[in-house]
């Protein structure tokens, strides 16, 4: 009998169906789960819905990528080291608690990986707060989960965690080209003044000289590309930086590089100005050419930057102080004529033209030399692994609508 229903009395009302709710993706978050996982970010799923749903929302978003649905019930059977094995082929842990997330944190840790936890509830704050960067997402989420947090997400977004990522990363690029302008352009002038010690029996450039070298190439210029933001357009090729990637053999090739080129430009301005003048002179078409190629080298390196273009033009116009009868003479340089000048710039922009063709040949060289590397253990990844240490795991409950999702 329906409430309301009177004995005896017809029954008004007709069963029309059933009413279901769905919580829905957002558009833009499969794209960015997508870019996370090529960026070598390994997500990791936990939510306590149940192992169906939660798995049919994870192939919605990509997360799973070939990868198993366990419960929070199958972690309580393993003890520690069998979690530690089973968890790098998880992509979502279902019915999970705040123990299972803080047990799947600590396994990752144990693994050596770097963990980002992300969550809005009180349930999330104790994983959040033991992993190695806590991200609550800030509109949703309680003040335990804003307490512990070291990042909070103001925008929910999850595109605004992989900004942060590229962010991040491109701090590595930078440091790499920063290392590459000050070691490989000290190279490149250490090569040129044993080459002309060796062809004359003296230094090509003074002390002074080379402190003026020091004082236009290392200072602005390296300043500047070592704190650029990251530009949009290579926000791609940013997000496959990192220790590994970024300071191993690309920052030898790149400080190869530039070495070979510094030493290219000056030597060749130093020679012609040699032959068709006197040795002060050389001196200085020696200096004008050795910082016009560094300065050429950190402009082409520094792309679209702003702050990298005026601190290297900057550094160039400043180098008009060989024209300062005081200034010269006090550096042991002499004022250049038209055609010094001719000299020192062409060997300065031969020099930046080569360090574009370079790449490539230093890269095949390396590849062609015999390599000799430790076998590395089973829990000892060889650098370029996929399971090398800086790798985030990132290990989001996916609160709907629009999932959260961290990377790491």
């Amino acid at each position: 009998m329906l409430p309301g229903h009177l004995p005896g009395t017809p029954s008004k009302r007709e069963f029309l169906g059933f009413l279901a709710f769905a919580d829905r993706v957002r558009g833009s978050a499969r794209d960015a789960v997508s870019r996370l996982a090529d960026a070598g970010v390994h997500i990791v799923m936990i939510t306590g819905d149940h192992p169906g749903t939660a798995e049919s929302m994870a192939r919605e978003l990509g997360v799973l990528d070939g990868r198993r649905v366990v419960t929070g019930a199958e972690l309580d059977d393993l003890d520690d080291r069998a979690l530690d094995e089973l968890l790098p082929e998880v992509g979502v842990v279902a019915r999970g608690t705040p123990v299972h997330k803080v047990r799947v944190v600590q396994a990752f840790q144990r693994l050596g990986r770097t963990v980002a936890m992300t969550g809005d509830g009180a349930n999330d704050a104790p994983a959040i707060r033991l992993a190695d960067l806590g991200i609550a997402f800030g509109t949703r989420a309680t003040p335990a989960a804003r307490a512990v947090a070291d990042l909070v997400v103001t925008d929910d977004r999850l595109e605004t965690v992989l900004a942060a990522l590229v962010e991040g990363r491109a701090m590595w690029a930078s440091v790499r080209q920063a290392l590459a302008i000050l070691v490989g352009g000290n190279l490149g002038e250490m090569a040129f003044t044993l080459l002309g010690a060796a062809a004359t029996g003296t230094s090509p450039l003074t002390a002074r000289q080379l402190l003026l070298v020091n004082l236009f190439t290392d200072l602005a210029p390296a300043m500047a590309v070592a704190l650029r933001p990251p530009h949009p357009e290579a926000a791609e090729r940013m997000l496959h930086e990192g220790p590994e990637v970024s300071l191993g053999t690309a920052l030898t090739q790149e400080m190869v590089c530039r070495a070979v080129a510094t030493t290219v430009g000056a030597t060749l301005g130093w020679l012609a100005a040699r032959f068709t003048g006197r040795a002060a002179r050389a001196r200085t078409v020696a200096l004008v050419a050795l910082v016009g190629a560094q300065l050429g080298q950190t402009l082409v390196a520094g792309g679209r930057s702003r702050s990298i273009a005026i601190s290297s033009l900057g550094s160039m116009a400043a180098l008009a102080a060989v024209q300062t009868p005081v200034v010269s003479h006090f550096f042991g340089c002499t004022p250049l004529g038209p055609i010094a000048w001719g000299i020192a710039l062409s060997a300065a922009a031969a020099a930046t033209v080569s360090s574009l063709f370079l790449p490539p040949l230093i890269a095949r060289v390396h590849a062609a030399a015999p390599e000799r590397r430790p076998a590395a253990s089973p829990s000892e990844p060889m650098a370029g692994d996929s399971r090398t240490p800086w790798k985030i795991t990132v290990i989001p409950p996916f609160p709907f609508p629009g999932p959260r999702v961290v990377a790491r």
